[in-house]
């Protein structure tokens, strides 16, 4: 029997043209895109549909245009298929789109706490002082030592665990650069720095999540239809009580993904639905499960393919 999860996307999966496609083919993709724009009070879907890309790179638009975009998207896709996900997933901003999804958070709400959240998270370190480098090949414990190693009192550690073999890790730039030259005299050769403006998922991010707890304290919470799974522990939840502290938490705390979809799959997951922009979610759980199906949903094309052949 075929079980879903809707996995949705997170940071680095923009580009210039998103959503614009389901939003010319779906008025219901279009309404939310228009959603959006009364919610923020400025043409986010303007700066989805057509750029620029310097624009939308900045953290602070990035974060709500992958939200609507994603939002955006499962609304066509619930009005055009049958599916229904046993869990709900998003790599580290995609929490907020599946606790949309799951009725936890209003549209509205995420959107404006995701803008704030931008914000906090870039201006929680200047501009050059951190920085985010992935690491191929290496083992978590190995590169806990590196991590270790390179520090000498500035911040590295992990940030993403993506994949087997594929860890991302943030801090201070030297400390992230002494780390790669450390992974590469090791023999892990494909160790790279990675264009982010800010390190993200570590300790330097303590500010944003304070500010960001501050931002959250308003905002309602409802009860969740679906269990997400969440980033800090890999684990579903279905407790709205527990919604802000996770998602305050996950500021500073790596990103458990691998671990989220083994978990998933080994709870029946059979399918796994990335929803929004980009194709990275899908390519990972194929790395991470060899057996899961894994499908993007991000146009109208995909939609189609998917809604013909649901059963």
């Amino acid at each position: 029997m075929q079980k879903y999860a809707f996995i949705f996307p997170g940071q680095g999966s923009q580009h210039a043209g998103m959503g614009r496609d389901l939003a010319e083919n779906f008025p219901t993709a279009a309404r939310a895109f228009q959603e959006a724009d009364d919610a923020l009070g400025f043409s986010l879907s303007s700066l989805c549909f057509q750029g620029p890309e310097e624009e939308l790179k900045l953290t602070a638009n990035t974060q709500p245009a992958i939200l609507a975009a994603s939002v955006a998207a499962l609304r066509v896709l619930r009005e055009e298929s049958p599916l229904t996900p046993t869990f709900l997933a998003g790599h580290s901003l995609g929490e907020y789109s599946a606790l949309v999804a799951s009725g936890a958070l209003g549209f509205a709400d995420a959107l404006r706490t995701v803008r704030a959240r931008g914000s906090y998270m870039q201006e929680a370190v200047p501009v050059g002082v951190g920085t985010m480098a992935v690491i191929l090949g290496v083992e978590p414990g190995e590169l806990a030592e590196i991590c270790g190693e390179a520090a000498e009192g500035q911040v590295v550690s992990p940030a993403n665990f993506n994949s087997a073999g594929q860890i991302v890790i943030a801090g201070h730039t030297g400390a992230v650069n002494r780390a790669i030259e450390i992974a590469k005299a090791r023999g892990f050769r494909k160790s790279m720095l990675l264009p982010v403006s800010a390190p993200f998922h570590c300790s330097l991010m303590k500010n944003a999540a304070e500010r960001l707890a501050r931002t959250l304290e308003p905002v309602p919470v409802g009860a969740l239809a679906t269990p997400v799974v969440s980033n800090v522990d890999a684990s579903p939840n279905a407790d709205q009580a527990r919604v802000k502290p996770l998602l305050i938490e996950q500021v500073c705390s790596p990103v458990l993904w691998d671990r989220s979809v083994q978990n998933m799959a080994a709870a029946g997951v059979t399918h796994f639905l990335e929803i929004g922009p980009g194709k990275v979610l899908a390519g990972l759980v194929k790395r991470i499960d060899k057996q899961a199906v894994a499908l993007n949903v991000q146009d109208a094309a995909g939609v189609k393919a998917l809604a013909g052949g649901a059963s």
